[in-house]
């Protein structure tokens, strides 16, 4: 049984804080769960490009208001308090938050724990 609490990971090597969000790192690929677990806080007023071009990503928003723009479509899609979204097409995106939002995000492969954005907005595989 795997049991870690958020305070432990705050100031860590698996707290990873960015211009436009900040990634508790909980799960990763190290505990062999086969996905990883983060609580990342896009900050209010960024505008993120992603594209997990090697993940898949589902993300569920605890708190806070923003939007997910696809690129590939130009849809917009507002995220609020209870949105879920999969990235199961390895869209390109544009992630905005009006105010800061609270996601928990599941990656699979799992990330090791460092990962950050690369200029084309993926992360690396290990």
């Amino acid at each position: 049984m795997i049991v870690k609490h958020l305070e432990d990971i705050i100031g860590t090597e698996h707290d990873v804080d960015t211009k436009t969000w900040r990634s508790y790192r909980l799960l990763l690929k190290k505990d062999g769960m086969g996905f990883s677990f983060n609580h990342t806080i896009i900050k209010a007023g960024t505008e993120t490009y992603i594209w997990y071009k090697n993940h898949l990503e589902a993300v569920y928003c605890s708190q806070g208001e923003g939007e997910i723009e696809v690129i590939e479509s130009g849809d917009i899609y507002p995220i609020r308090t209870g949105t879920l979204y999969a990235l199961n097409g390895h869209e390109k995106h544009f992630l905005r938050a009006t105010s800061d939002m609270h996601m928990m995000c599941v990656f699979t492969p799992p990330l090791t724990g460092r990962e950050v954005h690369g200029l084309d907005g993926s992360y690396p595989l290990e």
